[in-house]
């Protein structure tokens, strides 16, 4: 037996000892602090769809730094930055002691430690990605001129990548950080949101009166504030007394699958006055679902929206309440057929079966309570199932889905109709001259 490597319990001791000085590296134990909203995606998130969480061709904060498959974009941050600095005349040192000056505010924003970058790598990091983005959002608004030469605006394919990279949870600096660059650098700009909203409505086209609205939201980093323009910042929360009342109903649970809630006589109809896609509503058994564009920058934008509100508990769920919503009811590909056929799906995505599976994997792992108070289809759940349990609409329309779903089955309905009609009146003229008096006397 080797004894070379055996330790003394006094040794074994002071490592431990050593180890108890240490703060946790990979996730902080402050980390479920309000200040604390940018996050690694948690690894059972990441298994079902890896590379949704990964940035493809440009790194923004620390987490992917450095990376030698993100270079190609790093170098014209430089050009960026030397073309803004020309710009406005302030010095390199101007930016870089502002955001020096930010640094605890910073770290505290990174669920992983920080610590392998110093203050002055901080800083510079924080300075190149953040004017990266502020350059990057005015030259599209055409706020400052664009060299026609520039291959992040000449080569089609950049466009749609770096769009989805920079609204990946794991890609963020805080919100903060660029608002002090943009007010230190403005000019005669519009808001920093819009000029973010009008950046994005490129990839999802929105009224402008909407993006109006939100030309001074805030958020966490551009994930949260992006995610947050969707949200209706109007909407009521309901009282002690109605919350209490909808825990209670037995009908407050998910919903049927679309095809099961036709057959039950509800209706699906797409809503293109709404300013949201998460505005949802029921009205007289009609489901009205604003339509959404299954495409690449949808899905991955919900993939992280999703991991984003399952880390930071400071923030409403919607999203997440969204999905598991549009889950329920694509079960399978027929589900995402009869919403495609009711203009709620435009499928820029694949097939409908591959819809249907995204929608199942998105919800796969996602702690989600119907009864969470943060749930904000709350109302929907129950009234929907409470008009799906009894009466005449359900009965009639499995009636009409049994008999008249087909031609075919039409068609034998009323033959059998027919058949029964024919026979009542044989029936009735057999019988009739025996309860006729006056056939009786002639």
């Amino acid at each position: 037996m080797n004894h070379n490597h055996v330790i003394s319990i006094d040794q074994e001791v002071e490592l431990m000892n050593t180890q108890l000085k240490e703060s946790p590296k990979l996730l902080h134990k402050s980390a479920g602090k309000n200040s604390c909203c940018i996050f690694r995606v948690p690894q059972s998130l990441v298994e079902i769809n890896k590379e949704a969480y990964q940035p493809r061709i440009v790194s923004i904060g620390p987490y992917h730094h450095g990376s030698k498959d993100l270079q190609m974009i790093e170098e014209h941050k430089w050009r960026y930055l030397k073309d803004l600095i020309q710009r406005t005349g302030k010095p390199l040192e101007f930016f870089m002691k502002i955001i020096v000056s930010k640094e605890d505010e910073i770290r505290q924003s990174y669920s992983e430690s920080t610590d392998r970058f110093s203050t002055n790598d901080l800083a510079k990091m924080m300075v190149l990605d953040g004017f990266f983005l502020i350059e990057l959002f005015r030259k599209v608004g055409k706020l400052v001129p664009t060299h026609s030469d520039d291959p992040i605006f000449r080569m089609v394919w950049v466009s749609p990548f770096l769009m989805r990279d920079l609204l990946r949870i794991e890609n963020q600096i805080p919100f903060f950080v660029l608002q002090k660059l943009f007010d230190n650098s403005r000019n005669e700009d519009p808001t920093l949101p819009s000029l973010i909203l009008d950046f994005f409505n490129y990839a999802a086209d929105r009224p402008k009166r909407v993006l109006e609205e939100h030309k001074n939201l805030e958020g966490k980093h551009l994930l949260d504030f992006y995610r947050k323009s969707f949200i209706n910042t109007r909407e009521e929360s309901p009282t002690v007394a109605k919350t209490i009342e909808m825990l209670n109903n037995p009908s407050l649970k998910l919903i049927q699958p679309a095809n099961k809630l036709k057959i039950a006589g509800v209706k699906f109809k797409a809503s293109h006055e709404a300013d949201s896609f998460l505005d949802i509503k029921f009205q007289n058994g009609v489901l009205l679902i604003p339509q959404i564009n299954m495409d690449d920058f949808y899905s991955s934008f919900f993939l992280n929206c999703v991991a984003f509100e399952q880390c930071y508990s400071h923030c409403s769920k919607h999203i997440t309440t969204y999905v598991v919503f549009m889950g329920c009811l694509m079960h399978t590909s027929t589900d995402v057929g009869l919403l495609s056929e009711a203009k709620i799906i435009e499928n820029y995505f694949g097939t409908d079966k591959e819809i249907a599976k995204f929608f199942k994997n998105v919800g796969k792992d996602v702690a989600f309570d119907i009864k969470d108070k943060n749930n904000y289809l709350f109302d929907l759940f129950t009234e929907i199932n409470e008009y799906c349990k009894n009466g005449w609409h359900v009965n009639w329309a499995g009636f009409k889905h049994t008999y008249f779903e087909s031609p075919w089955a039409a068609v034998s309905a009323f033959a059998a109709f027919l058949l029964l009609s024919l026979a009542a009146l044989q029936t009735f003229f057999t019988l009739y001259p025996y309860y006729n008096p006056r056939n009786k006397s002639s």
